[in-house]
């Protein structure tokens, strides 16, 4: 399983030693408000992490917990993934970070990192993200990260905002 860094923050594969940080996180109702609307039960939360873990066992990829490089506490997740969980579509990036660190760039920094994951080890075509079409904080990382808006799409049970960007977009940009 793939661990990777950034100047703040260590992205190491979700997994059991995270449950405490990672429940935290996920069960506070403004992290999750645009993703499931309510906060999520410790079960479910340890659901996620064995589902989690399966992914990366079948395909090498999956979610990361966001590690403080400087306390060594759990303050976001982020995954590379198929849109939709369904391996016929493209990859998706995905994140989300504790109330207390929005602002911060945490996002931008950890999307930065787990794009060039997605585009240089994995070698994908396309990278897709989609968000709710209210949560302008996450389409803001997206168009940071070079994303452009392709438009509103049913996703995960929701209308969604669907931003993506190809391999010859992520070249020119990382490009010297």
């Amino acid at each position: 399983m793939t661990v990777l860094h950034t100047a703040r923050l260590r992205l190491e594969p979700c997994s059991p030693e995270h449950l405490e940080g990672l429940h935290d996180m996920n069960r506070d109702p403004a992290v999750m408000r645009y993703i499931t609307g309510r906060g999520e039960t410790l079960q479910e939360t340890e659901d996620m992490i064995e589902r989690v873990q399966a992914r990366w066992a079948e395909l090498g990829y999956s979610w990361w917990s966001f590690l403080d490089l400087a306390t060594g506490q759990v303050v976001g997740a982020g995954c590379i993934q198929h849109l939709g969980r369904d391996r016929a579509q493209p990859l998706e990036i995905g994140w989300r970070l504790r109330q207390d660190r929005w602002g911060q760039g945490l996002g931008s920094e950890a999307a930065q990192r787990m794009a060039s994951f997605a585009f240089d080890e994995l070698q994908t075509p396309l990278l897709c993200a989609v968000c709710h079409p209210d949560n302008q904080a996450s389409a803001h990382v997206m168009k940071k990260l070079g994303m452009s808006y392709r438009g509103l799409e049913h996703w995960y049970d929701m209308d969604t905002s669907v931003y993506d960007m190809d391999r010859a977009a992520w070249l020119a940009r990382s490009a010297p």
